[in-house]
């Protein structure tokens, strides 16, 4: 059973809340009364208001623009910081509010004697004391009044935990008293932090999935789990994505995007639509409930059966879904009369079933262990903290479109971060060990994942982990041209081990990379620090290495054995530390100022990386640019379309880059091309170098790519140890 996550603390619930308050109700709210005052000021205040408008929403269904008219906080309030007058059923809210940036906010008895005294002038109809959007509020529930007894609640919002101290109490059983000689006419609500919280936690999510899906032929079971299976037509699979990738929620992964797979099934649909049903292995929904509609009650499977799936998710056949739906975007395709096998299970809400379905229907395709991190709820409560503390995009499941710079940051991001930034070396040189990705997401007793993500990190230090880890890598392709040999060789192989020495030095100098800073002050401070500590770093780590291991000593070796790798990153850190070390004996892996850098003929990129398998199919890409008068001429036309900036690789020597925006096969020159014509960008270069142009998710460009494998090839051509 997975561990569950934390449950975050006041002063998490605090920044969360607040961040939800300034986002949903900041352009809603009138603040002009504040005039010049301080900002922070201002903050505080408009927080309370918006605490008032949010109270008023968790009474009432009202949207957050409704519950903001509420608000008349401010001179002339008489105490109230919200009215909201519900006709159906006849209700009176009046709210009264405070915001604490601690969490600490508190009930006191001025404060709700003033409630009472605004509720006394609504009830005698003395509105003209309020202040002008109080007055038409207040006359408003005076005339509800009129039409016969209203309940009236009294809301105290507080951003805080503290119970209600006895004298507050006291007065509340007072008032309420003194207006309910005729019945319960008056009561009240409090509300504190942890509700606050929620209802803000909830205005994150989003809506559960309602499908309409009408199957004929089908079939059903009825226990233990209620079960349909039969034929859709493809037009209403298309019908589905309006729900963009919320119909994939619970599965172990989005769809892969653009791959050859789906280019076969895409042809398959567009040409021969008959046939797709023949060659395609369905689709596999689950849902919370069902609503089913027989067309008839005496021969039910003589008819078409109509079912309404409330919470639902495809679990198995994503890649089908959206290749139907890119299929049908053609007008001259057919695609739209294909049938599609579809079977849909009513889980009940049992999440353990929902889980074990979801990995049973997956193990007939390529499914990897980090496909099962889908899964896990600490990646699930990762999305929600992301959104909720930094407002970034937390990525999960494999999908085209990944979180690039300032949007996020995906959970291979974070786990490579984790791993490097982890106080033992032993992470980071598993990965330079293994040279592949792969080890980050085993999860037996000596596995990396749960050792990083059990307990569950805090966002901020994933999060200023994943951009040091960023700073290091666009680091080290700069330094890179001043090395060659095995210097270049540690930078192309080491790449783990040498961020996780800058991360020592970094953590050593400000431990406070997990601290809540939704400023991200030491995210700015420790990146600035990155290229110093790297170009400390190499040359003591070059040194160490030829002295302990000899000059033959490869790094990939030196990480499989942990033992060798800690007492390595021990002595870098202790000689930099006392500077015992000098960066002498480091020279000759150097490039010789006086002498440019051998030339070589530039590789055919696409070549070496289809003929190497460097990349599999369906990788996802992302456009890089890197020239300013480029990226200012093109990024309006790629802000219209996220598609634009992705791709996806398929080990095609002639047409390796798969666009999203289209879905057509290009070269990568011919890509970029194509981009700068359809950005009209009047003053382009008559050529481009295309592989420069796109990275992996590692953040490595094709040409970059390319190079180090030749340069790996070379090297072992040349026997180990070559400078």
């Amino acid at each position: 059973m997975s561990t569950p996550p934390r449950q975050p603390d006041i002063p998490t619930q605090v920044r969360q809340v607040g961040k939800a308050l300034d986002e949903t109700y900041t352009e809603l709210l009138d603040m002009s009364d504040f005039g010049n005052r301080r900002p922070e000021d201002l903050v505080i205040a408009r927080r309370s208001r918006a605490l008032a408008a949010h109270a008023v929403r968790i009474m009432t269904d009202w949207s957050a623009q409704e519950a903001a008219a509420t608000v008349i906080d401010g001179g002339g309030d008489q105490g109230i910081d919200a009215i909201a007058i519900v006709h159906e059923p006849a209700h009176i809210y009046l709210v009264q509010s405070k915001w604490s940036e601690t969490g600490t906010a508190k009930a006191d008895e001025t404060a709700v004697h003033k409630l009472f005294a605004g509720l006394t002038l609504i009830d005698s109809g003395e509105s003209s004391q309020f202040n002008p959007r109080g007055q038409v509020l207040a006359r408003r529930a005076r005339e509800l009044m009129d039409e016969g007894t209203v309940p009236v609640t009294q809301v105290i919002a507080l951003m805080g935990t503290k119970p209600l101290p006895p004298g507050v109490k006291q007065v509340i059983a007072n008032g309420e008293k003194e207006f309910n000689h005729h019945g319960d006419y008056v009561g009240h609500r409090v509300i504190h932090a942890p509700e606050i919280y929620a209802k803000a936690r909830e205005d994150n999510k989003t809506e559960p999935v309602q499908l309409e899906v009408s199957l004929f032929p089908w079939f059903g079971v009825n226990s233990p789990y209620e079960f349909y299976e039969g034929i859709v037509q493809a037009e209403q699979i298309v019908e589905w994505a309006q729900h963009d990738n919320t119909l994939f929620d619970q599965n172990i992964r989005n769809p892969l995007g653009l791959t050859p797979i789906n280019g076969e099934m895409v042809a398959t649909l567009s040409d021969e639509p008959a046939n797709f049903h023949y060659f395609n292995n369905g689709i596999t929904i689950l849902c919370d409930a069902v609503k089913v509609a027989h067309r008839s009650t005496k021969y039910p499977e003589s008819q078409p059966l109509t079912l309404t799936a409330s919470g639902a998710s495809v679990v198995n056949g994503a890649q089908t879904v959206r290749a139907v739906i890119d299929a049908a975007a053609d007008e001259d395709s057919d695609a739209e009369l294909a049938k599609v096998g579809v079977r849909v299970i009513v889980t009940g809400g049992d999440r353990e079933f929902a889980e074990r379905t979801t990995k049973a229907t997956n193990r007939q395709n390529h499914i990897t262990e980090r496909d099962y991190i889908a899964l896990d709820p600490v990646q699930a409560a990762l999305i929600e903290e992301f959104r909720a503390e930094l407002g970034l995009v937390y990525s999960v499941r494999r999908s085209e479109l990944e979180p690039q710079g300032s949007e996020g940051c995906s959970v291979v991001e974070a786990a490579c971060a984790l791993a490097c930034a982890h106080d033992s070396s032993r992470f980071a040189a598993r990965l330079v060990a293994a040279g592949s990705l792969d080890v980050l997401w085993e999860r037996d007793g000596q596995g990396v994942y749960d050792r990083l993500f059990r307990p569950m990190p805090g966002v901020f230090e994933i999060w200023n982990a994943v951009r040091v880890l960023r700073e290091v890598r666009t680091v080290l392709r700069a330094v890179r041209e001043e090395y060659k040999g095995r210097g270049a060789a540690l930078i192309d192989d080491g790449l783990f081990l040498i961020a996780h020495l800058v991360f020592r030095q970094l953590l050593a100098e400000d431990e406070g990379m997990g601290e809540p800073d939704p400023s991200l002050t030491w995210a700015e401070s420790a990146c600035g620090k990155v290229k110093k500590i790297v170009e400390r770093t190499i040359p003591v780590l070059l040194v160490l290495q030829d002295a302990d291991h000899g000059v033959r000593s490869d790094i990939k070796r030196i990480c499989a054995d942990p033992r060798q790798c800690a007492d390595l990153a021990s002595a870098v850190l202790d000689a930099i530390a006392t500077g015992h070390v000098t960066a002498q004996g480091a020279v000759k892996y150097r490039r010789e100022d006086e002498k440019k850098p051998r030339k070589r003929r530039r590789p055919n990129a696409v070549h070496v990386l289809v003929d190497q398998r460097a990349l599999p199919d369906g990788e996802p890409l992302a456009l890089n640019l890197y020239i300013p008068v480029e990226q200012e001429a093109l990024s309006a036309w790629l802000d219209v379309d996220p598609r634009r900036s992705r791709a996806t690789w398929s080990n095609n020597r002639a047409r390796p880059i798969i666009w999203a925006a289209d879905g057509a096969a290009y070269s990568p020159s011919g890509l970029i091309a194509q981009m700068w014509e359809q950005a009209e960008w009047e003053n382009r270069p008559v050529s481009n170098q295309g592989t420069e142009r796109w990275a992996t998710r590692e953040g490595d460009t094709l040409a970059v790519l390319a190079w180090k494998l030749l340069d790996g090839l070379e090297n072992n051509e040349g026997g180990e140890g070559q400078e």
